[in-house]
């Protein structure tokens, strides 16, 4: 019997190669973490997170967790990420609003709503970002009106120099014993989801239109019924009203956060616009002629037809924008929203700490890039084509 020699066994060889370009990988790795090392002795420095203990002694403009002067480092550093990531996950939402709506426009019957449409992705692609976020808070959100002429729009909502005032829920003292209901019902959708799934594909064909209402009577029943055995409702609708010189109630959205999404989302949106019509014009024009001739209509050709179809083609570049909308947020420190880079230059500049810092803010969007990849890769293999 013919054996082969395992040193010409070619996958013997590729995992030989793996194994030994990894083995580089680490010793080029040890010698530069030996070589600061030594750098940061020499100077009588050391590489630690200590610092992250010690007091911050600065004060952040907006926080959306609490924070004071006298909390640590490492809270302040917190603040910072959770600045971010509020401005990520806001700015994606409203993106793929404001994406997808230009994309269709720019394929509209109708030449001034395409005319429109392509001036705007026109305009903002070639733009650099920084710029507009500069123009956007500079020259629009603080050239609004003061507080006593603000601007009034749905809601009531409320928009000056000094901001956005929006109506909100806010939670009430028994808000700790309904939380649990809200679980509940973010389970609920789940489980229906799956019992869908699992009837659909033994009937072999979708449910009607109807059976989707479950989504929101099943979880809008389970709150009602937690709320309703509390003593007080777990939340309480606030309103902004003008009281002296400012807005009492409500919530307050600074004029940095406002022009930081704002930005973010129409720079975005003008790529992800490029990027939806690419989609849309990938599918064949035979699908959207068989359905005109069942008598479709164009919107229900472009959402029931079109559109599921093209998500295949935007997905993938999808993603990359929504990951460079998480990374442009950096931007912020342009404008002073304290997101995590811009809070993180500050510890640098009072610890001196600068491959710790550096670490943080790399591992940091890191997580965030790799954590939106692994959601949206979920999503892109459910939408793919399934090849029998």
């Amino acid at each position: 019997m013919n054996i082969k020699a395992f040193w010409r066994d070619i996958r013997f060889l590729q995992v030989l190669a793996q194994v030994v370009f990894i083995l580089l990988l680490a010793l080029v790795a040890g010698f530069l973490y030996a070589n600061v090392s030594a750098n940061l002795a020499a100077r009588g420095l050391t590489v630690g997170y200590g610092f992250m203990k010690n007091p911050a002694s600065f004060d952040i403009g907006e926080s959306f967790i609490p924070y004071n002067a006298s909390d640590t480092y490492a809270q302040a550093l917190l603040v910072g990420l959770v600045n971010t990531l509020f401005v990520t996950v806001l700015g994606i939402l409203l993106t793929t609003i404001v994406g997808i709506l230009a994309g269709v426009a720019r394929l509209s019957s109708n030449w001034l709503i395409r005319q429109f449409a392509g001036a705007y992705v026109g305009l903002i692609r070639n733009t650099p970002l920084i710029i507009q976020l500069m123009f956007w808070y500079f020259a629009v959100i603080l050239q609004l009106p003061p507080v006593k002429q603000a601007i009034q729009l749905p809601g009531p909502t409320f928009l000056t120099q000094r901001g956005l005032f929006l109506t909100m829920l806010v939670p009430t003292e028994t808000f700790s014993g309904w939380w649990p209901s809200l679980v509940v019902a973010i389970i609920s959708i789940l489980v229906i989801w799956f019992a869908f799934q699992n009837v659909q594909q033994s009937r072999g064909m979708p449910l009607p239109w109807w059976n989707k209402l479950a989504y929101i009577l099943v979880p809008a029943l389970i709150l009602w019924i937690g709320a309703s055995l509390q003593p007080v409702p777990p939340l309480e609708l606030t309103v902004p009203a003008l009281n002296g010189l400012n807005f009492k109630g409500g919530v307050r959205l600074t004029p940095e956060f406002v022009a930081l999404v704002f930005g973010l989302v129409i720079y975005t949106g003008a790529f992800i616009a490029e990027i939806v019509r690419a989609g849309i014009q990938s599918v064949s024009k035979g699908q959207v002629e068989a359905a005109r001739s069942l008598g479709l209509t164009t919107g229900q050709t472009t959402r029931l037809i079109v559109f599921p179809q093209a998500l295949r083609v935007i997905i993938p570049p999808l993603t990359s924008q929504y990951l460079n909308l998480a990374k442009n947020s950096s931007l912020a420190i342009a404008i002073g929203y304290p997101d995590l880079f811009s809070i993180a230059g500050t510890v640098f500049n009072q610890t001196g700490a600068a491959i710790e810092i550096v670490m943080i803010m790399m591992i940091s969007y890191l997580c965030m890039s790799l954590f939106t990849s692994f959601l949206m890769n979920i999503y892109n293999n459910r939408m793919r084509l399934v090849e029998r």
